[in-house]
């Protein structure tokens, strides 16, 4: 168990001097070190990592870092000092030089492994040794965790260099994939949707590495020339970073008894978890086996409620692994993530990922990965037959719990007090039909019209509306007449405004942050922290200007173009 250590949070954090004293390396201190790691961190190299919980890494400082951003807002929430992103202790520590950090901070990080089930189903080829043994952090280490307020945070840079488990890469992250992290986990904090937050952002101003991306204006699917981009460190923050597919790395090992400690490490691994995202929920005097069992049913209310929040924003995670879902339960790793335009069942922004990680496709993604979670934890309940049927229980309603979860959240969109299966389904014909787009169309149907032609100003108007404007006009109608019947018995000052709080104004398109990052990258962040401020006030009604520029229809021009509208992985 981690011990619970009581110190006041300074009233405002303005230095690492002021921030030190706040430090707890649980993650460290109490599971266990890869007995092959070195104490001093200097382990750059691919190999595989046959036991323990962590490898410690000392990261690779990006050369002469420059300031680009900083989570104002997180900021705010851990009482850190606005200066503080840009003074020179903190910028050094978190664009990857530990070296002169003061004590107790440790100048030596720490990054993990894990194990990959793609949409259930056990891989071990990704992996260089074929063995599972290499895969995990390859390019994240983590260098903090600290009690900031009587709550837990870990700090982890990404991009920070190579880890034994960088499978031969360079450990780096260019500018441009961290821009659109380090925005989109603040969108999604403001959405209400649980998140991994952004701490701080960092380019370098000479080193630059070799990425695939798109040629100006291509409409190829996957990227189609090399391009030198300025390599960044962002720093994401979490209560913990574990993730299923680290437990099921450990599962794994128990399970083939490839270690004499193998069970040892799995069972304190599911109690560091529990420990540290759950302790509010799951008394900490239980035994092992019942604390499994209320970690399943938790984490089961947690991940569909999840998934069916990020439907609600228009979000799709892309590539949905289980070594991408949080054992915490909220979202991590904004790899190939996407906020939809039209609202399209099938979106799915990442030319790798395939339907099943679609938008639509998601919550039969999450039961997958919550099928790899039960399987992990399952060695711990072996001997009590009890245990594992009420495992067994928890599993088997997950389709049932997701459902009723999406219901809710259908329901709040539309305004009404409970789903509707005929309005919706005609509802989902007509956007597809028509097409709309999901975010316009459920802002303006949040304002009550009384016809359709509000409802306008979201449509795409597609081969379908132009060959029937007629008909498609008079079955809208006809659904916004139902629908008018069916909504909440309240003023429509008062439902209106439940509507706006669960249908946001705005979202983070791909369109909107493409020219950001190319900004950055010849180092003028105005318009990155334009979208910033604007997009941590998603459900604002903000200035007739940012309206002008942000609430509106993609343009036609940029529909099926590399990088604007389907990417690639590479980051």
């Amino acid at each position: 168990m981690i011990e619970r250590r009581h110190r006041e949070t300074p009233t405002t954090v303005a230095t690492l001097d002021d921030l030190a004293p706040l430090a707890d390396y649980s993650f460290m201190d109490t599971l266990n070190r890869d007995p092959e790691g070195k104490a001093n961190g200097a382990d750059h190299a691919p190999r595989q990592v046959f036991s323990g919980h962590y490898v410690p890494v000392k990261p690779t400082p990006i050369e002469n870092p420059e300031y680009v951003a900083h989570g104002k807002h997180l900021f705010h929430e851990l009482c850190f000092d606005d200066s503080m992103a840009q003074s020179d202790d903190f910028v050094r520590m978190f664009s990857g030089d530990l070296s002169r950090v003061p004590e107790p901070l440790r100048n030596v990080g720490w990054a993990c492994g894990y194990a990959l089930s793609i949409y259930g189903t056990e891989f071990y080829q990704q992996c260089p040794f074929q063995t599972g043994n290499g895969y995990g952090d390859g390019r994240a280490i983590s260098v903090l965790e600290a009690v900031i307020n009587g709550r837990r945070w870990e700090m982890q840079l990404k991009g920070a260099g190579r880890t034994p488990y960088c499978r031969g890469a360079d450990g780096r992250a260019v500018l441009r994939s961290s821009v659109r992290e380090f925005l989109a986990q603040e969108h999604m904090h403001a959405l209400g949707v649980p998140t991994s937050r952004s701490l701080s952002l960092y380019v370098s101003k000479t080193e630059q590495v070799r990425r695939p991306w798109y040629s100006e204006g291509s409409r190829s699917m996957d990227p189609d020339i090399l391009i030198s981009e300025p390599v960044a460190i962002s720093t994401r923050v979490a209560p913990s970073f574990i993730r299923v597919g680290q437990l099921e790395l450990f599962s794994r090992r128990a399970r083939k008894q490839e270690h004499p400690q193998a069970m040892e490490e799995l069972e304190k691994l599911v109690l560091h978890l529990i420990d540290r995202e759950y302790s509010d929920v799951i008394d900490q005097s239980l035994a092992t086996v019942e604390k499994v069992v209320l970690l399943a049913r938790e984490f089961r209310s947690r991940l569909t409620s999840l998934v069916a929040n990020w439907i609600r924003v228009g979000y799709c995670q892309g590539n949905f692994n289980s070594d991408n879902c949080a054992a915490g339960g909220f979202t991590l790793d904004y790899g190939p993530f996407g906020f939809c335009d039209v609202f399209d069942p099938q979106y799915q922004p990442w030319t790798g990922g395939g339907h099943h990680f679609a938008f639509l496709n998601q919550p039969a993604a999450a039961e997958r990965n919550f099928l790899s979670f039960c399987s992990a934890v399952r060695p711990l309940l072996a001997g009590h037959p009890d245990c594992l049927r009420q495992l067994e229980e928890i599993q088997s309603d997950f389709p049932k719990v997701m459902q009723a979860q999406m219901e809710k959240m259908w329901a709040a969109k539309l305004g009404l007090d409970a789903f509707d299966t005929v309005l919706f389904r005609e509802l989902a014909t007509l956007m597809m039909q028509t097409p709309v787009d999901y975010t316009l169309f459920f802002r303006e149907l949040s304002s009550l019209p009384d016809d359709i032609e509000p409802l306008k100003k979201s449509f795409y108007k597609g081969v379908t509306y132009a060959a029937d404007p007629e008909g498609l006009d008079k079955r809208w109608s006809a659904w916004l007449t139902h629908w008018q019947s069916l909504i909440r018995p309240v003023t429509r000052e008062e439902l209106s405004s439940q509507m706006k709080l669960v249908n946001p104004k705005y979202s983070l398109r791909e369109w909107f942050v493409v020219p950001a990052y190319q900004q950055a990258a010849a180092g003028d962040y105005a318009l990155l922290r334009e979208l910033q401020d604007i997009m941590t006030q998603p459900y604002a009604e903000q200035s007739k200007d940012v309206e002008k520029k942000y609430y509106r229809l993609k343009p036609p021009e940029l529909f099926e173009m590399g990088g604007l509208s389907h990417y690639s992985c590479s980051s």
